[in-house]
C-alpha cells in the first residue's frame, strides 16, 4: 500500500511550490489536484504515465475513495492543494478516512495566499511598535464562525487581518471593521489571484473607498483582503526600526557598538 501526500501547491505561481512538493509530484503514480484553484501548470512535473484527476466536481467521499484506490496501486499518491494544506484546506476531513483504512499520509506545507498577497503589495504584516500579531480568518458565510471568532471581535485587536474567502461580502467586512473601531480611512489592500502569472491584481484604498473599487474592477473570487495598521509603511516619514539590527543592541552574534 502506498503513501498519500497532501502537498501545498502554493498560492498560484507554479514556481512557488516547494522543492519537496515538486519532487513528490515528479515521482507520484497518481495526482489529484484542485482544478478550480491550483494552476494546471503544476502538473507539468508529473510523469507522462501518472494518473491525474481534477477534484473540483468531487465530494469529500469521492476524494477519499479516489486517494484510497490509487494508494492500493501506487507507491506515491499526491493530493495537490492550493496554498497550505493546513489552512482552509479540509485536511483532517480527508485524512480521517485514510487513517481508518490504515493508509499512511504525509503533509508538505505550502506558501499561503496571505503571504503571497503581502509580497505582491510589498507590504509587511508586522512592524515594531505597530503590530506584532497577524490573524488569518474569514467572514461568516455558509460556514459559520465559532463563538467569539466573528470578525468584529477579532478586529478589535487592531492588528493585521488577512481575511480569506470573503471578497463578495466586503460590505459586511467593512461594517465589522467600523464597529470594531477602525477608522473609515484605514488602509485596506485587496489582492486578486496573488502570484498567478499575468492574472495578479493589487488594489489599495481607504476602507470607505474599497467597496466601490472592488465592484468597478469586477473582483468576485480568489481575492485576499488585508486590513493592517502597517499598510503603506514604505512611504511613512519614519518607522521604528528592529532592535535586531540596531548598533546599540547586543545579541549573541554581535556586541553593541556603544
Amino acid at each position: 500500500m502506498g503513501k498519500v501526500w497532501f502537498v501545498g501547491a502554493g498560492p498560484g505561481d507554479p514556481d512557488l511550490i516547494t522543492i519537496k512538493g515538486r519532487a513528490l509530484v515528479e515521482q507520484a503514480g497518481a495526482v489529484l489536484y484542485a482544478g478550480s484553484l491550483v494552476a494546471k501548470a503544476a502538473l507539468d512535473w508529473a510523469k507522462p504515465d501518472a494518473v491525474t484527476a481534477d477534484s473540483k466536481g468531487m465530494t469529500l467521499e469521492e476524494i477519499a475513495d479516489w486517494l484510497a484506490l490509487q494508494a492500493n496501486r501506487c507507491e506515491t499518491v499526491v493530493r495537490l492543494q492550493t496554498g497550505d494544506p493546513s489552512l482552509f484546506g479540509a485536511l483532517i476531513e480527508m485524512v480521517r478516512p485514510l487513517d481508518q483504512l490504515g493508509i499512511e499520509v504525509g503533509v508538505v506545507p505550502g506558501v499561503s495566499s496571505a503571504f503571497a498577497s503581502a509580497a505582491a503589495g510589498v507590504e509587511s504584516l508586522t512592524l515594531p511598535e505597530v503590530t506584532q500579531t497577524v490573524i488569518l480568518t474569514r467572514f461568516s458565510g455558509r460556514t459559520p464562525m465559532p463563538q467569539g471568532e466573528d470578525l468584529e471581535s477579532l478586529a478589535k485587536h487592531h492588528c493585521s487581518l488577512c481575511i480569506f474567502l470573503s471578497i463578495t461580502l466586503f460590505d459586511q467586512v467593512e461594517a465589522a471593521l467600523l464597529k470594531a473601531g477602525w477608522d473609515e480611512w484605514s488602509p485596506i489592500m485587496v489582492v486578486e489571484k496573488a502570484s498567478w502569472p499575468g492574472e495578479e491584481r493589487v488594489f489599495k484604498a481607504p476602507l470607505n473607498q474599497m467597496a466601490a473599487l472592488i465592484e468597478t474592477n469586477g473582483i468576485k473570487a480568489q481575492a485576499m483582503i488585508v486590513a493592517s495598521p502597517t499598510l503603506g509603511a514604505r512611504d511613512w516619514d519614519e518607522i521604528t526600526k528592529s532592535k535586531l539590527y540596531d548598533p546599540e543592541f547586543t545579541h549573541r552574534f554581535r556586541k553593541a557598538a556603544r
